[in-house]
């Protein structure tokens, strides 16, 4: 996909026309972090063919930086600014702010943007801003001559081109609504949820929505209808205007008298919701907080009759609403002074993918598999298993290895086996070279992963690789059925030592209390021992000649690993590929690395200086001077 970073423009929208508050080249600034609303208005852009995205911006007041999003198909990055002063600064051209703030902080950021010289119409989605602070955003906008949508509102939308937030919905909700294209109808609309149902209505009884606004639900709205309506009736593209008030407030009888004065000429289609209240024995609050009738000129009946007797096409109820546009639209066209605008083949709609997915209409390969774990229900699993059971169980650490590592539940034995190699390996002291780099690299002031890793970065060949190469070294001989004569031979005359024996203090006499543990752990519960038998039967021949030559403690852990493999159901081969996968020392590391981090620790609450290795145990062997080379 391509990645594409919108930047500030260098050249601001163009001269609109009073009456316009949004098109196709408005630009908007979104405050708050709502990356669905966000991904619904590009995608509007998109099927609407803008050329340019409508969002340029986001303000988020927690962190900075970029958002991606897609255009279309295409992958985009929005700057991201913490205040709306920078954003404004530094994007000259914005004239809209959708205002997803809380109502907690509506009002200053509403404030903000109308006394910008930017912007010049604020949405302000938020439900409960008091109504002083609305009162004075009311004042503020009129005052500079600019625009509030809002308190309480879903938004707006102008067909074809610009889309506030979530307004109309769903894509396909969109085209179906003919919203892609701009119609000739206009409408304002208390309820937002209501708009969209009128979006449907104007699409399935005209030629479609020219621009629909909601004003929200609060008692003191930032605009009202009669501002909007009066900006539709100097509008030329706009031919005939839908209001959906409700009970409640008097705003609807600002539009009645414009009818009566003149001022509004085009056609007009009014209804106000709420006439069931007459039926409640007492006074009504609905949804909205404008909506309650405190006197009888509020109500819904008493509206509809004023707008009636005014002039304006009113239905006899909602059931009719319909209806009654059809017949104004109707009756337009039929006198000539309107040509429906024809439908427009939208782009083809990007699904996204998550969507796409739930409802089983692609596939494809994934990139990784897993095979082991799965996180995405309400419980994790290994292998199937929910965690809460593993704890409930007491499955323990050998348990969860067996789960995750071999994908088995394990008999306790195994298990047992497993997690008493975690002990025996935890530690071997300061000095061996994986503590001693950790112990370093913690004095060096070192985090404790990078101390970690320091550690474990000196495991290989000499420091618990034996463990991987006893396992390789005695199932290679054991399995072709080779005597333990012949490997010793076979391994000399290859002048390669048996990873797994000698043991620098330990021997026959003075043995190892670790392999000892290990050996009769195995005996008395393993069901297999063929590869520990092979290895003790080796250590026969190798202590004959020096009696420190013994089984160690890694290569009796790597023996012993692939007869638990055995005991657990694997055969001969399938050992193997473990052991070629080179994943046997998985035990030592996992072991070692307990007492790697204790180390760290302990230089750390000891608050130990920086290592220096002392002078006095290192020979220095410098030549008095450098070889010359002629």
């Amino acid at each position: 996909m391509e990645a594409i970073t919108v930047t500030k423009s260098k050249k601001g929208n163009k001269k609109r026309p009073d009456y316009l508050l949004m098109d196709k080249n408005t630009k908007a600034i979104v405050f708050g972090y709502q990356q669905r609303a966000i991904q619904r208005m590009l995608d509007f852009d998109y099927i609407c063919r803008r050329d340019t995205p409508s969002v340029v911006a986001i303000v988020n007041p927690t962190r900075d930086g970029l958002h991606k999003c897609f255009w279309g198909t295409k992958e985009i990055l929005l700057p991201m600014y913490r205040t709306l002063a920078e954003a404004t600064s530094k994007h000259s051209e914005v004239d809209f702010m959708v205002n997803f703030a809380s109502f907690r902080s509506a009002y200053p950021t509403s404030k903000e943007a109308l006394e910008s010289k930017a912007i010049r119409t604020v949405a302000i989605i938020a439900e409960g801003v008091p109504e002083n602070r609305t009162k004075e955003l009311i004042k503020i906008a009129k005052e500079k001559n600019k625009w509030i949508i809002g308190p309480a509102t879903v938004g707006g939308i102008a067909a074809g081109g610009f889309r506030i937030g979530n307004t109309a919905g769903m894509l396909d909700n969109i085209v179906a609504s003919k919203l892609h294209r701009p119609g000739s109808v206009a409408y304002v609309s208390k309820s937002g949820g209501l708009s969209n149902e009128l979006n449907n209505i104007i699409a399935r009884n005209t030629d479609g929505v020219f621009e629909g606004v909601a004003i929200g639900g609060d008692r003191y709205p930032g605009s009202t209808f009669i501002d909007h309506l009066l900006r539709y009736e100097k509008n030329p593209d706009v031919k005939m205007t839908v209001m959906l008030g409700e009970v409640g407030g008097a705003d609807e009888y600002e539009v009645v008298k414009a009818l009566k004065d003149g001022r509004i000429k085009k056609p007009l289609v009014a209804w106000c919701i709420g006439t069931c209240s007459k039926v409640f024995p007492a006074e009504v609050q609905f949804g909205h907080a404008g909506a309650r009738a405190g006197a009888d000129l509020e109500t819904a009946d008493a509206k509809n009759k004023a707008l009636k007797d005014a002039g304006a096409a009113v239905p006899n109820s909602f059931d009719d609403f319909d209806e009654k546009i059809k017949q104004t639209f109707d009756k337009l066209v039929k006198s000539g002074k309107h040509k429906p605008i024809p439908d427009v083949e939208p782009p083809r709609i990007p699904i996204d993918y998550a969507v796409a997915l739930k409802q089983g209409i692609i596939r494809r390969p994934a990139q990784f598999i897993s095979t082991i774990s799965d996180d995405r229900g309400e419980e994790l699993r290994y292998c199937g298993v929910k965690i809460s059971k593993i704890f409930e169980e007491e499955w323990g650490l050998g348990g969860v290895i067996g789960l995750l590592w071999f994908k088995k539940k394990l008999p306790k034995w195994a298990s047992g086996f497993l997690e008493r190699v975690v002990l025996l390996t935890a530690d071997h002291g300061p000095a061996v070279s994986g503590a001693h780099n950790s112990i370093v690299a913690a004095r060096a002031g070192k985090d404790l992963i990078s101390s970690l890793v320091s550690g474990l970065l000196t495991i290989g060949p000499r420091f618990g690789g034996a463990v991987q190469g006893s396992a390789d070294h005695f199932t290679q001989y054991l399995y072709k059925g080779e005597t333990p004569e012949f490997m010793v031979k076979n391994m000399k005359s290859k002048n390669v030592n048996i990873q797994g024996i000698g043991h620098r203090i330990k021997s026959v006499t003075n043995p190892d209390v670790r392999v000892t543990i290990m050996k009769d752990y195995a005996k008395k519960h393993f069901p297999i021992t063929e590869t520990l038998d092979y290895a003790l039967d080796i250590e026969k021949l190798t202590t004959a000649k020096r009696n420190n030559l013994i089984l160690n403690v890694d290569g009796c852990i790597g023996v012993l690993c692939c007869d638990m493999l055995r005991g657990i159901g694997y055969s001969r081969d399938e050992v193997r590929e473990f052991v070629d996968l080179g994943i046997l020392n998985a035990l030592f590391v996992l072991g070692r690395s307990i007492g790697f981090m204790g180390h760290i620790m302990d230089q750390k609450r000891l608050k130990s200086r920086l290592y220096r290795h002392p002078w006095d145990d290192i020979q220095y062997m410098m030549p008095d001077k450098p070889e010359v080379v002629k």
